[in-house]
């Protein structure tokens, strides 16, 4: 059940709003409320999914709101529905997920709230892939004759060249017709990086980054003499990752 919070301190409002999201398959309205300080405490005590936040809460700053929910949990979708459109950049800053104008279209309610219901099952669906998929620790990769177990922390980087991907490790090498993306998707991503279109490189191995022309860069890893190559984007990843 996708758990919903209406803040607004216009009651006819939050009850039109009511009354669309309960129509809508898996949606409940947790908590209305129609300032500041009760928002507040109810977000920390429903912690709902989502949020209709007016902007102008009866003297009270709705985007202020909007920002400590942000920070206390971030997941959390902000939808502002307001009568003020010149506050619209202001609500996308806090990453708003969607900023609607009263009065309100119901189509574009209906609309916004099937976007939330798509984006969650996209996301049971992956996590579901990385439960089964993402080994313990280990990589299946499957040959013409043979499949093998390669551990995930001994990867150095993985390279697709010639129609074929090449995974190497410290002590050993492995072919698989599986493209980058692939692999991608079963690697865990604060471990592992894209860092260009031919190349997946192990974070924690990297030694050294040197230029190579305007928009790319060498990349030197532990345990091996090969390099791999860093798009510029990536390098500026990198570096404020960990500066």
């Amino acid at each position: 059940m996708i758990k919903v919070m209406l803040v607004d301190d216009e009651p006819h409002i939050c009850m039109i709003l009511e009354k669309i999201i309960e129509k809508q398959e898996d949606y409940q309205v947790v908590a209305k409320c129609q300032n500041f300080a009760t928002a507040l405490v109810n977000f920390r005590k429903y912690a709902p999914d989502v949020v209709f936040m007016d902007i102008d809460l009866g003297g009270d700053d709705g985007l202020e709101c909007a920002k400590i929910m942000t920070q206390l949990s971030p997941k959390v979708k902000i939808i502002f529905a307001t009568a003020h459109s010149e506050y619209m950049a202001d609500a996308f800053e806090i990453y708003a997920f969607d900023y609607l104008v009263k009065p309100f279209d119901m189509e574009r309610v209906v609309c916004t709230l099937d976007r939330i219901r798509a984006q969650r099952e996209s996301v049971q669906v992956t996590e579901t892939i990385s439960k089964s998929e993402k080994y313990q620790g280990k990589l299946l990769i499957k040959g013409k004759e043979q499949s093998c177990l390669v551990s995930v922390e001994d990867i150095i980087f993985i390279e697709r060249a010639d129609g074929s991907t090449r995974i190497v490790t410290r002590a050993e090498e492995y072919k698989t017709s599986l493209s980058l993306s692939d692999l991608e998707e079963k690697l865990d991503k604060e471990q592992f990086l894209r860092c260009h279109k031919s190349y997946i490189v192990n974070v924690s191995r990297i030694t050294k980054m040197e230029a190579y022309g305007r928009w790319t860069y060498t990349v030197k890893l532990k345990d091996t003499k090969e390099t791999a190559l860093m798009t510029s984007q990536h390098y500026e990843e990198i570096k404020n990752r960990f500066s």
